[in-house]
């Protein structure tokens, strides 16, 4: 499973809170936690600050709490918690399966079921609304379609063909 991680296992970008305006960002990668600042000001000392970056390795991190304090300022307690059970070790391997391979698994289950998975993230909300989707499940769940139908779902969208011809209907492939 080691295999499906990347150099890079984090990436989020976000703006400090006010009355600050300064910009972060947070990377964290296999082997270190990245926290880069860029300050955004009006005032003249501000202007043309070269952006900072701290790069401190995850059992630094675990054990630095100024660190974790700021990053949980910056984004949230969800991603600081999240930054550390990365460090921690702990990966979320579905997340980072490749997208066609989560589409085949996506096929498999019941609209009822992607509709809840769409609300887990962003990354399944953008795959159970794409394209790719829709037409896997026209394709793998509805009988007798024809290339007329494809040529149709291709012109006003797979989505659309599925509610407008097939949903609820007794051609649906149970």
């Amino acid at each position: 499973m080691a295999s499906l991680l990347e150099e890079q296992l984090f990436d989020i970008c976000s703006q400090s809170p006010p009355p600050s305006k300064d910009f972060y960002q947070l990377v964290i990668t296999k082997n270190e936690v990245i926290l880069r600042s860029w300050k955004i000001s009006l005032r003249l000392e501000s202007r043309g600050a070269a952006p900072t970056a701290l790069k401190t390795p995850h059992l630094d991190f675990l054990h630095d709490k100024s660190l974790q304090g700021q990053v949980g300022a910056v984004f949230g307690k969800r991603i600081l918690e999240y930054a550390v059970s990365l460090c921690h070790g702990k990966f979320d391997y579905l997340e980072r399966l490749p997208d066609d391979v989560l589409l085949r698994i996506l096929s498999y289950l019941e609209l009822k079921d992607t509709t809840l998975l769409a609300q887990a993230s962003h990354r399944f909300r953008k795959l159970c609304n794409s394209e790719k989707f829709w037409e896997q499940i026209v394709r793998n769940r509805c009988a007798e379609f024809t290339i007329d139908k494809a040529n149709l779902a291709n012109v006003m969208g797979w989505r659309k063909l599925f509610f407008t011809c097939f949903h609820g209907r007794d051609k649906m492939v149970q």
